[in-house]
């Protein structure tokens, strides 16, 4: 992992058919993980971090593979400084779809594992803690928006369609897995073609599937 400051890396994932290969990469690579339910995802995300007893988690996803380290640790530098429940570069998005971070005190997700009783809380591990947080209107967590100079939530770096996946291809194939996140929206703009492949779809379409169920 070549952020600075996480000091571990662990995978949660579930018993379901399939992910058999994340469980022999993890153990070739001498990567923890837990293995824990697959519709409540904040269960399993809790007691994947229950054991080490952190004092911070950071959320990362993994339909986001051009994650870049430096933003890591600048939401995590940003949490730790101004001593936040809750600080991420997605409560008021700015940031491309795909650079996503979540850095949040262990604290704040033991009392959503405890508290949160909705089926949109437990399948997306941290709306109970945004939802009630202060920059959302809430009293129970104080949290941070990380923002960037410039609106680019509309670009899409993440693989939650397989139109997403071809455009990752394409952008590995230029550029491979190393670039910072810069790079990689500056390649699509260099190249519309490959951009426009999956514009057609909205930022966060599971978490609104999940809220429109509840209705």
């Amino acid at each position: 992992m070549e952020s600075a400051l996480i000091s571990k890396l662990k995978i949660a994932t579930t018993h379901e058919e399939g992910v058999e290969p994340i469980i022999d990469i993890c153990n070739e690579l001498g990567v923890a993980y837990y293995q824990g339910s697959l519709d409540d995802v904040l269960g399993r995300f809790y007691q994947a971090a229950l054991p080490e007893n952190p004092d911070w988690v950071v959320r990362l996803t993994s339909d986001c593979p051009l994650i870049d380290p430096a933003m890591i640790d600048k939401v995590v530098r940003a949490a730790i400084e101004h001593d936040v429940d809750y600080a991420s570069n997605t409560l008021n998005p700015s940031y491309p779809d795909g650079i996503d971070v979540e850095v949040f005190k262990f604290s704040a997700l033991e009392k959503a594992f405890k508290e949160a009783t909705l089926t949109s809380e437990r399948e997306h591990v941290t709306p109970y803690i945004w939802k009630n947080s202060d920059v959302k209107g809430g009293h129970i967590f104080k949290a941070l928006n990380v923002e960037n100079a410039e609106d680019l939530s509309l670009i899409r770096l993440t693989v939650d369609t397989i139109e997403d996946f071809e455009v990752i291809e394409k952008l590995v194939q230029i550029e491979g897995t190393d670039k910072d996140w810069l790079t990689y929206v500056d390649t699509l703009n260099n190249h519309p073609e490959i951009k426009e492949i999956n514009q057609k779809y909205r930022r966060n379409e599971g978490y609104d599937k999940s809220i429109d169920l509840e209705k």
